[in-house]
């Protein structure tokens, strides 16, 4: 499968009339040739593509990587790469990606490369993954079932005193146990005021009764990744929790409904977005309703008020609206949703009804 990507990118950097392009990010290094290490390097012309990595990851590089020469550098890999025959001669233009790289590494680059033209090319890998084959669809079912699963088996730890980082521990661990290679980002376990905060990953504090909890998490198999959301309640809700929860749980299938091949973005956000701007809480859903997941947590294609994307058959999206009340808390319901011609298909199994434990 790598040989193939990376065909098609060399395919792409000749149509591009590019001498060359430089790919630093170890994500798309790992999608376009199979290497799972931290430490590497691409370059990619027309005709061939050579790999570099570090004297640590030398024998893992030579199981792992197809569709390219591995070259084990002796210095760093960008000046391993400036000694490849033919790559300093004059007036060559070399891509890179101008999304993953700083402003300080591309004068560096610059300054080993003296004679070339450096040129932002990030559109040549901006998509890549986008569109998931069958086995990386696969994978991505195998980690939504271990984080619905996961989720089931803590839920009967929901109670008053215990802390949220306790909470995520177990949470984590149960991934693990069940084939997960590793958190798909740091779980974020919000409860009481702090499930207002979209972005409120476990804390020392415990959980009191009437308490909303935010779990937000994922898992991992084979590099691809898992990303859902569940709010649960502690003990019984009130009629406001329930109100709130049900806008939200309204809006999620909302959206969930819109999503369709050929669907933009923006209209699946605009779906779930109505429902609760309707109900008078639109300053309350301040984030994006979602975003592609793939072999990284976060990619496109973009479902939000600023998306310029269209959904492909065989993306793979999450649909997570959110209301978030500063002082009194917040819910969002979060599913991955594969993207077909005929709709979204939602990969996952847990319950979404509101949990009062």
């Amino acid at each position: 499968m790598s040989v193939k990507r990376i065909s098609q990118l060399r395919r792409q950097v000749e149509a591009e009339n590019l001498d060359g392009l430089i790919v630093s990010d170890v994500n798309k290094i790992r999608y376009l040739t199979g290497y799972t290490g931290s430490s590497a390097l691409l370059f990619i012309t027309g005709k061939k593509a050579d790999f570099f990595t570090d004297s640590r990851y030398t024998v893992q590089a030579k199981k792992q990587v197809k569709g390219a020469r591995v070259r084990v550098a002796k210095t760093a890999l960008n000046q391993a790469m400036a000694e490849l025959p033919g790559i300093q001669t004059k007036n060559l233009v070399y891509g890179f990606d101008g999304e993953s790289v700083t402003v300080a590494e591309v004068r560096r680059l610059q300054s080993i490369l003296p004679q070339a033209q450096l040129i932002p090319a990030e559109e040549l890998t901006m998509e890549l993954g986008w569109v998931k084959e069958k086995e990386e669809i696969d994978s991505i079912k195998q980690a939504v079932a271990i984080s619905d699963t996961g989720f089931e088996r803590i839920l009967n730890l929901v109670a008053p005193g215990i802390r949220e980082r306790e909470l995520a521990a177990e949470l984590e661990y149960q991934m693990l146990m069940l084939g997960s290679e590793r958190p798909a980002f740091e779980t974020i376990v919000a409860s009481g005021y702090r499930s207002a905060m979209p972005h409120g990953v476990a804390s020392s504090k415990k959980l009191k009764k009437g308490d909303f909890v935010t779990f937000d998490f994922g898992a991992t198999v084979t590099g691809y990744v898992s990303d859902i959301t569940r709010t649960v309640v502690v003990g019984k809700a009130s009629p406001r929790q329930k109100k709130i929860y049900g806008l939200v749980l309204r809006s999620q299938k909302a959206g969930i409904r819109k999503v369709k091949a050929g669907v933009t973005g923006v209209a699946v956000d605009a779906a779930c977005r109505k429902i609760i701007a309707k109900a008078g809480y639109g300053k309350n859903f301040g984030h994006g309703t979602g975003h592609g997941i793939g072999f990284v947590i976060h990619t496109g294609p973009r479902v939000s008020p600023l998306s310029k994307d269209k959904l492909k058959p065989n993306n793979v999206i999450t649909v997570e609206p959110g209301i978030y009340i500063d002082g009194w808390g917040g819910v969002r319901i979060e599913d991955d949703v594969l993207v077909t011609r005929s709709g979204g298909k939602v990969l996952n199994q847990a319950e979404k009804k509101l949990l009062e434990l």
